[in-house]
This record gives C-alpha cells, sequence and structure tokens, in this order.
C-alpha cells in the first residue's frame, strides 16, 4: 500500500545530488532532470514498482514521467523482470546477430506497415540522425524541414528551434554546433500548411526530407489540427521528400501503431525508441524497403553501433510489445488516461485556474494559459513560475510530474484508479494554493 503522507524528507537526495555536481555537469546526465525550470534540487530515484518511484529517502511518488515514457507497463513489470532475468545468465553483449533482433524487427513491422526493413540503434537520438542521412542519400539533395518545438534528438543541425529541455532553458539553438550545420536545416511553424506547401513549392529541388512529431511531445502535448497531417503528406509526396515520422514518443502511444495508425498517415521513414525497449536503450528507424536498402553493408550510407541490437534491450522489447498486444490493454490504458484528464480538468475548473489541457493517447499535458496552443508561441504563453509551484506542491503530495511545463507526462497500465483519483486531490489542492 502507497504511503500518501505529505513529503517532507529530501535529506539523501541533497546529499547526492551535492556529491554528483562535483563531477557530472550540472549533477545530471540529461539536462531536464536538473529542476532547474521548477527550482529546487532533484530527487535521486532509489527503485520503481508499478505506479510508484522511490527516492532515496523512502518516499513514494505515483509517477506520470515513467522514464519519460518508455515504462507504459509500469514500472518493473513482472514479465519483463523475468525475462531480462533470463537474458542476463546467457550474456549481455555479443556484437554478432541474434534471434532477439529479428524477433522485435518482426512484432515492429507488424504494428507499423508503412515499416518494411528496419534498423535498431541503441537511442531516439541516433534513429534520427541515420534516418535523415539515409533520406539524403536516397534524395542526393541535403536540406532538412522540421518544425519549432519538435525535438529529433542532440544531433547537431537537429538542434535548431528545438523543444524539451532547450525550450526549458531558452536556448533553441546550442552552442557547439557550426553554422553550416543549421544552415541546412529548415524550420517552419507547426500546424502551418500554408508556410509548410509555400517552402516546399519553392525549394523542394534541394530538400531531402521532412522530419516531424506528428503530435509534439517535447512542448507539452501539441495535437495536429484537422487537415495539417494530410497536407504534408501530399507536398512532400509530390515533390519526392521524404517524410519522417518521428514517433520515438508518440510510437505505442497516441495507439499501438502510433500517430501513423491514429491520424491514418503513411510515412515513408518512421523513428522509434522508448517504448521498443521496454525501459532498456533502445531506438529504431526504418521504413520503405528502397530507401532502406541505401543503409550499408546493403547499400553505401554508413552506418553502425556496437551495442545496436544488444540481447537485453531486445528481451525488454519483445517481452513489452507482447504484453502490449494482448486483448484489452489499450482500452484500460485509453481509459484511465480518459479519467486523469476529467479529473485534473475539472479540478482546474474548480480552484479557478485557467488552463490548457491536451491529450493524444496516453500522453498528455496542462498548460498554465488561457490561449488554445497549437504551436510552439502558444505554448510559450503557459506561465512558469505557476507551474513551477504547482509541480513543487504535487511534488509533495506525493504525485512526481516533469519538472518542466514542456513536457509531456504519461499514463501506465500500473495506474489505477486509486492513483488517478489521489492525483486529481492533490492536483486540487496544489491548484487552489497557486
Amino acid at each position: 500500500m502507497i504511503n500518501y503522507k505529505v513529503m517532507k524528507k529530501y535529506t539523501e537526495s541533497r546529499k547526492l545530488f551535492n556529491k554528483a555536481v562535483q563531477i557530472i555537469p550540472g549533477g545530471v546526465n540529461s539536462p531536464v532532470r536538473a529542476f532547474k525550470a521548477v527550482g529546487g534540487n532533484p530527487l535521486f530515484i532509489d527503485h520503481a514498482k508499478g505506479s510508484r518511484i522511490y527516492d532515496a529517502d523512502g518516499n513514494a511518488y505515483i509517477d506520470y514521467v515513467l522514464s519519460w515514457g518508455p515504462m507504459i507497463l509500469g514500472h518493473a513489470h513482472p514479465a519483463v523482470v523475468k525475462a531480462l532475468k533470463s537474458a542476463v545468465g546467457k550474456g549481455t553483449s555479443f556484437g554478432a546477430p541474434t534471434a532477439l533482433e529479428t524477433g522485435l524487427a518482426e512484432q515492429v513491422l507488424k504494428i507499423y506497415p508503412s515499416i518494411e526493413k528496419i534498423r535498431m540503434v541503441n537511442s531516439g537520438t541516433e534513429a534520427t540522425m541515420s534516418a535523415i542521412r539515409v533520406a539524403r542519400g536516397f534524395t542526393g539533395r541535403d536540406k532538412v524541414i522540421k518544425f519549432d518545438g519538435c525535438y529529433h534528438g542532440h544531433a547537431d543541425g537537429l538542434l535548431v528551434k528545438a523543444g524539451s529541455g532547450a525550450a526549458t532553458f531558452g536556448l533553441p539553438d546550442s552552442p557547439g554546433v557550426p553554422k553550416s550545420y543549421a544552415r541546412n536545416t529548415i524550420t517552419l511553424p507547426y500546424n502551418d500548411p500554408a508556410a509548410l506547401t509555400k517552402m516546399i513549392e519553392k525549394d523542394w529541388r534541394e530538400i531531402a526530407c521532412v522530419i516531424i512529431e506528428p503530435v509534439v511531445g517535447n512542448i507539452g502535448c501539441v495535437l495536429p489540427r484537422p487537415g495539417f497531417l494530410e497536407t504534408l503528406r501530399t507536398v512532400t509526396k509530390k515533390h519526392g521528400i521524404v517524410l519522417i515520422f518521428d514517433e520515438v514518443m508518440t510510437g505505442f502511444r497516441v495507439s499501438f501503431g502510433g500517430a501513423q495508425k491514429y491520424y491514418g498517415i503513411s510515412p515513408d521513414m518512421t523513428c522509434l525508441g522508448k517504448v521498443i525497449g521496454g525501459g532498456l536503450p533502445v531506438g529504431a528507424y526504418g521504413g520503405k524497403k528502397e530507401i532502406m536498402a541505401m543503409v550499408s553493408p546493403e547499400g553505401p550510407v554508413y552506418q553502425a553501433g556496437t551495442l545496436s541490437g544488444n540481447p537485453l534491450a531486445m528481451t525488454a522489447g519483445i517481452t513489452t510489445l507482447k504484453e502490449l498486444s494482448r486483448p484489452g490493454i489499450y482500452k484500460k490504458i485509453e481509459q484511465n488516461s480518459a479519467l486523469l484528464e476529467a479529473g485534473l480538468r475539472d479540478a482546474a475548473k474548480r480552484a479557478g485556474v485557467v488552463t490548457r489541457f491536451y491529450r493524444a493517447g496516453s500522453m498528455f499535458c496542462t498548460y498554465f494559459t488561457g490561449a488554445d496552443v497549437f504551436d510552439y508561441p502558444t505554448a510559450k504563453t503557459a506561465d512558469t513560475k505557476k507551474f513551477g509551484r504547482f509541480f513543487a506542491e504535487m511534488l509533495r503530495q506525493g504525485v512526481n510530474i516533469a519538472p518542466s511545463q514542456f513536457e509531456a507526462g504519461f499514463m501506465s497500465l500500473a495506474h489505477s484508479e486509486r492513483d488517478i483519483s489521489r492525483t486529481v486531490t492533490a492536483a486540487y489542492d496544489a491548484l487552489k494554493k497557486i
């Protein structure tokens, strides 16, 4: 039974952070973990189970970060743990092919008809970086179109008007990225089909690909307006431009077949990650056979990785997807997500705090703004100070949400109606205080 007492003791987390900051930049290995956007020091986590995480001081929290998305079954799911225990005894890395790689690939291809061949990598950044390289090799063109606020990893050339940590820290362009790299990246406003069409009609001969988060998950949760993705598909197909859906976050979150299934759009290439690793480091990119034929050793576009297709990561991914394919699983996750949405909307209304709530499947975001959020500028109208106070109060009451206004939250199969009820009560109390 979770202990829902108000959290006050963070002594061990402070000690661990003070030690970490001496030898790790900012004390963290990924910027948004540092709590700079919300104040205070980060919690150091000791363990997790189901819908809960436990910090170094023994405090328990209902967790809606879920390792930024991959723990869709919940933490330490018994089937995944069992499979990993069996796999680790056989060896942790071989640097050689295994049947596990083919097994996970076959599962993904059944779920994503647009993917005819797939290559496993170790992270979402590797997946998007590699997909763009392949698209350039396939088309013989250099330029890439991305959209304001979409984050596609930290590869040079993609850190241009990015979201996520870049939005949190106000650094849409990262120092260290040569201007020559950024020069080949065209950024356009999300949800603006007119701007998209104008740019492509003008420069299509130089544009290799368009990469997009079909639902933007790195400035919160921004949904595509009707017709936007359809226009994107039509105009890219017309001019032989490779359309890449970055579904590292949306894959298996918006629906079992990702955003492309939910919205009925078939991209040329897809990038995946998070959920297909079941909590271990995995990424993947794939697409049409003729495009993927460019990838070495079948083709001339080089991409490699010693740990790609790691047997532990493949095992976790195979087990996770098997569990997700069971009847009724997505219905339950959707019901719980809808229940949380209704509760948080009602809590804000009763507390008299103006918010905007958006959800796509089991990913969601509450914005502290009265404006409709449909792109990067409207997302930035959110009151980050209010969010910071809300975050701190939710944490104090034992609910863990992302430490940034510009990150999505996630639901898992492990969350119970009691967890959701408690979350809504905590949100109402927190909202009243701000």
